[in-house]
């Protein structure tokens, strides 16, 4: 009965597309540049890879229903990471075995032994089997440039007889010319690292951790190489991870076999400081030269089933290019919105100079836009900018000059009755050095979503709120003192649906 049911969703999702781009992705609180399904529940991002010119996004996915269950790979692909075409379920649910999280890579080599025609090149597929109580590491492959899927007839190929074992990145280490494998204990706070020549027979190499965060179950590791900047030719190795419900990263170097972190091991450095980020990830296979890009899943397990989303629940963020840079003895994680983002901008609005000692109101609005912005914060000033303005109501990012502080605060922003830990949930700060007197922010507003970078994505926060359609006023703020906005440029946003 469950095949049954599967089949049927799949054909719905596969062949009710094109009316459903006439009818979804107007609802309220819908993201119109942010990946979300078109229906029932979505969580982790899952194998990122690019292949032919399109980049694959899998997702744990609920074929059945709008809360968590049922765990799939939902698919869509993508020309630019910005306008997505959505596919079929990739790998169902059966036989009592959920899939979990997972990566994703291409066998150019074959090692896998898969390919079995002359040209052809397996995409592979590594997730996590979730079988009643326990999680063991299976493997899918498609010969057909990841459209059908067949699993694996002799998994599980990593098996521990283990209840928190999982979310496999697998990537191909050219050095040894060899897959590696990051997989979480997830209880025991702890990264394994695999080996193997063909994808099937995995053998253990070393492991990480605890370290950092460890108030959570680990989840979701990733390990991968990036650029320094302003260093040509320089790159180091981070590792990412999603101690529940947040993340955290390490920045250090990979031999093959061993992570060693260079920073402060006890330390927590975070790649996103708001409320809602989780679970991001690093495309696998991207062309050479090409700057690392990462997904996450924009929630909070503290609330994620209860959000007011409907028919669907959940988004992916904007996608990330990331590098490091070396910040006083400290490597850092820098984020910026990939490039693409600038084809949905329209009615540009721009203004200079204007100090602010209450509240001023921009003469633009809107709850789908961008907003770039300087300003000079006084030392004992709270200041900043405030979205999905009504009566008495907004979503405010400040910066506080005595602290050096930037915050996020949507405890006035709109719906917050869901579920108790929301609106408990609602201010997010962390430190943030001013630059030549200046802060700069680059916000981006979703209907439900914003995300912030600042100082050229030295820091990065993500927020849900859930505002009345009628607030969509901007203003600027500061507590009562003087403090100058050198600079404000806007733009609405044109949906990418």
């Amino acid at each position: 009965m469950m095949k049954t049911i599967v089949i049927i969703i799949c054909l719905f999702i596969c062949e009710e597309l094109p009316a459903q781009n006439m009818t979804f992705y107007r609802e309220r609180y819908r993201p119109q540049f942010h990946f979300t399904p078109a229906i029932h529940w979505m969580n982790d991002p899952n194998g990122l890879v690019y292949y032919k010119g399109e980049y694959h996004l899998f997702y744990q996915f609920n074929p059945l229903g709008n809360r968590w269950g049922h765990m799939s790979w939902g698919h869509a692909i993508s020309k630019d990471l910005l306008h997505w075409q959505h596919l079929p379920l990739a790998i169902p649910e059966a036989n009592d075995t959920m899939i979990f999280s997972g990566s994703c890579v291409v066998d150019k080599n074959n090692t896998s032994g898969f390919a079995k025609q002359p040209g052809q090149i397996p995409m592979v597929a590594i997730y996590t089997g979730a079988h009643g109580m326990l999680q063991a590491q299976h493997i899918a492959y498609s010969l057909d440039d990841g459209r059908t899927w067949t699993k694996y007839e002799h998994n599980p190929v990593l098996d521990l007889n283990n209840k928190d074992f999982r979310d496999p990145k697998v990537f191909w280490y050219e050095p040894q010319q060899k897959w590696v494998m990051a997989v979480v204990l997830a209880a025991e706070r702890k990264i394994q690292f695999y080996t193997s020549k063909n994808l099937t027979k995995w053998e253990l190499m070393s492991s990480y951790g605890p370290a950092g965060d460890t108030n959570g179950v680990w989840e979701c590791p990733d390990l991968f190489e990036v650029p320094v900047l302003n260093q040509p030719g320089k790159t180091k190795w981070v590792l990412m991870l999603s101690p529940a419900p947040y993340m955290q990263y390490f920045v250090g170097e990979f031999d093959g076999t061993v992570f060693k972190n260079d920073n402060d091991t006890a330390k927590v450095y975070r790649p996103d400081y708001g409320s809602d980020y989780y679970a991001a990830i690093t495309f696998n296979n991207l062309p050479l030269g090409a700057q690392p890009v990462s997904i996450g899943w924009i929630n909070n397990w503290n609330y994620a089933n209860d959000i007011p989303t409907t028919p669907w629940k959940s988004a992916a963020s904007l996608p990330r290019t990331l590098a490091v840079r070396n910040d006083g003895g400290e490597w850092r994680l820098v984020q910026q919105p990939v490039a693409a983002l600038k084809q949905l901008r329209s009615h540009p609005f721009s203004t200079k100079n204007i100090k602010v000692k209450n509240e001023f109101l921009l003469p633009v609005s809107g709850q789908t836009c961008e907003i770039e912005l300087a300003f000079r914060p006084a030392t004992n000033s709270i200041s900043g900018i405030r979205l999905a303005k009504g009566k008495d109501q907004y979503v405010e990012i400040g910066y506080d000059g005595a602290k050096g502080i930037l915050y996020v605060d949507r405890s006035k922003a709109g719906d917050t009755s869901f579920h108790h830990s929301f609106g408990t949930l609602s201010r997010y700060e962390t430190l943030l050095k001013t630059k030549t007197g200046k802060i700069n922010l680059r916000l981006f507003f979703d209907k439900s979503i914003v995300e912030i970078f600042a100082n050229e994505g030295e820091v990065v926060m993500t927020t849900q709120i859930f505002p009345p359609e009628r607030n969509n006023a901007i203003g600027l703020f500061s507590n009562g003192n003087d403090v100058v906005f050198e600079s404000i440029n806007f733009w609405a946003l044109k949906s990418a649906w």
